[in-house]
């Protein structure tokens, strides 16, 4: 049976702190894929607030808000939705991507790597956790931006049956070349689709290039933005995929015995 859905990354300038004005640009620009026929969106990293550390726990208070308005978009326009946000709980501040799948919270992955070299391990908790979850569209791996600098996540993904690599990001210059190669591999070395959203234009001292790609399981470009306000949409087709890994059997052919585990 043949299997084929319209995926969408939206990239756009995240103000900081600014919570009202970010989920009316997401909002926004959500309408306009479900226009162009995307039934999966991936939203950046952190998307209702940036990374305004020192705010943090008091813009987690507002995250309930904001999903409860992704989940009301979601069921009216009848997609899938996946995108970080900071979750309070306790003393603690997670970087949560929630998916939202036609108005239900189906489930919810906390970033496990931190990047210690921006103090994000001084301001958030880290998850403890990988997230492989069935939706309406497809099964979907979630990861969290410098986790793609993890190669071991995707391939537990990819074994737990992943189709689709959802990856919310804010990846700032001048690392443009590490992202787009890491990107490309997660997908070639694992056959499936990727949806990356990175954010785009300025905060504080950060300068981020944006560059959200959508890819195919043989590492076709199918979608790449620039560096403003873009969303992409395009075709993921699951024959491909099944195809490819037909002809490249990969997964046959690994040799986990003698890999071990790793230390």
């Amino acid at each position: 049976m043949e299997r084929r859905i319209h995926a969408a990354a939206v990239q756009f300038n995240i103000a900081l702190g600014e919570v009202e004005t970010n989920l009316e640009r997401a909002l926004a620009a959500l309408r306009r894929v479900r226009e162009q026929g995307a039934e999966l969106a991936v939203l950046p990293e952190m998307w209702s607030t940036g990374y305004d550390y020192k705010r943090l726990p008091e813009l987690a208070r507002e995250t309930p808000r904001v999903l409860e308005a992704l989940r009301d978009l979601a069921r009216e326009l009848g997609m899938v939705l996946v995108g970080s946000l900071p979750e309070g709980q306790g003393d603690r501040v997670y970087n949560t991507a929630y998916v939202v799948d036609q108005g239900k919270v189906v489930d919810k992955y906390r970033k496990l790597h931190l990047f210690s070299n921006m103090g994000e391990d001084r301001f958030l908790a880290a998850g403890d956790r990988t997230l492989v979850v069935p939706t309406s569209v497809g099964r979907l791996g979630v990861a969290i931006c410098y986790d793609l600098r993890f190669p071991e996540l995707f391939r537990k993904l990819a074994l737990e049956g992943a189709e689709i690599l959802c990856l919310s990001a804010e990846w700032p210059k001048p690392r443009q070349d590490h992202w787009r190669t890491l990107l490309r591999a997660r997908a070639i070395e694992n056959q499936f689709f990727v949806i990356a959203a990175n954010c785009c234009g300025i905060q504080g001292k950060l300068d981020f290039f944006g560059m959200s790609l959508l890819i195919a399981p043989r590492g076709e470009i199918l979608g790449e933005a620039g560096e403003s306000d873009t969303e992409l949409v395009a075709a993921f087709d699951f024959e491909e995929m099944v195809n490819y890994r037909t002809q490249i059997r990969c997964y046959q052919d690994r040799r986990p015995e003698v890999y071990g585990t790793l230390p």
